[in-house]
């Protein structure tokens, strides 16, 4: 499997805009820069048209400058060490990778070598998934997180006591970095799953279902998550924008589902069902 690469420099405030919009034409990975972003996608998944249409619209108001290349092989832990800080969320999760200190003092620590993962804590909208956990009680629950990444939101639920938990996605790069990460934070029973959640045709309900995905996907995606959630169990769906909320509160409300809280971080949002 090659990927190709794409250097682009870009203003700041268009960083996570381009992340969102390349990822909706099928860009998997990406790592952020202090001038941009690199952005990641497989060679034979990559549709040069649909990609020039995300660049045209933000040419002019982004700055676009683009380099594109095949993707060399490097030391991803090296790279990572360069770009990614710890963060916190609130005063009760800690996100750092394996090189960066410890705190201690915070509640819940979790350690995370990103690689080639989407998922750090850095987007917006994994920040929400974070914060949206904390609220919700997850002792003794049974948790699935669809499209799980670096494994993130899964190791956030065993932290909060789940006492099952699941998690799958459709890239291997994050298979192989979600098993390490779970490694990394005493779930060495938990192995993530390869596939979308047709193939991957999880059984039986849960308590929590977690998805960070896109628009598009949890639209085509939510009849099978109410399937899979338990009757007064919870949905956390993120990965869209705050003027997007319309829209999968629409179809969710259709297939069973009861809006219970919403956040929203740099126009991007993360929405609490319960199923009723």
């Amino acid at each position: 499997m090659q990927y190709l690469e794409f250097k682009i420099n870009c203003k700041e405030d268009f960083r996570e805009i381009l992340i969102a919009e390349l990822a909706e034409v099928g860009f998997d990975s990406f790592l952020e820069t202090d001038t941009g972003l690199d952005a990641y996608i497989e060679e034979n998944s990559f549709n040069r048209e649909t990609y020039q249409e995300v660049i045209n619209r933000y040419q002019d108001s982004a700055e676009l400058e683009i380099v594109e290349g095949v993707m060399a092989k490097v030391n991803w832990n090296e790279e990572w060490e360069k770009h990614y800080d710890p963060i916190q969320v609130g005063e009760e999760v800690y996100v750092r990778a394996s090189f960066h200190a410890p705190k201690p003092e915070i509640k819940h620590e979790i350690l995370i070598n990103p690689k080639m993962s989407f998922g750090t804590g850095h987007h917006a909208t994994t920040f929400l998934m974070l914060s949206h956990q904390l609220t919700i009680d997850h002792q003794g629950k049974r948790v699935i997180d669809i499209g799980a990444g670096t494994g993130i939101l899964a190791i956030m639920a065993h932290k909060l006591g789940a006492t099952q938990v699941e998690a799958f996605d459709i890239d291997d790069w994050c298979v192989d970095n979600g098993n390490e990460n779970f490694d990394l934070n005493g779930m060495k029973d938990v192995r993530m799953g390869l596939g979308t959640v047709r193939e991957v045709a999880p059984q039986g309900t849960f308590d929590i279902v977690l998805a960070n995905i896109n628009k598009n996907v949890l639209l085509d995606e939510l009849e099978i998550y109410a399937s899979l959630v338990k009757s007064r169990g919870n949905l956390l769906l993120s990965g869209f924008y705050t003027h997007d909320i319309v829209d999968i509160q629409e179809k969710a409300d259709s297939v069973g589902f009861k809006l219970l809280s919403q956040k929203d971080k740099d126009n991007w949002a993360a929405l609490i069902f319960e199923k009723l």
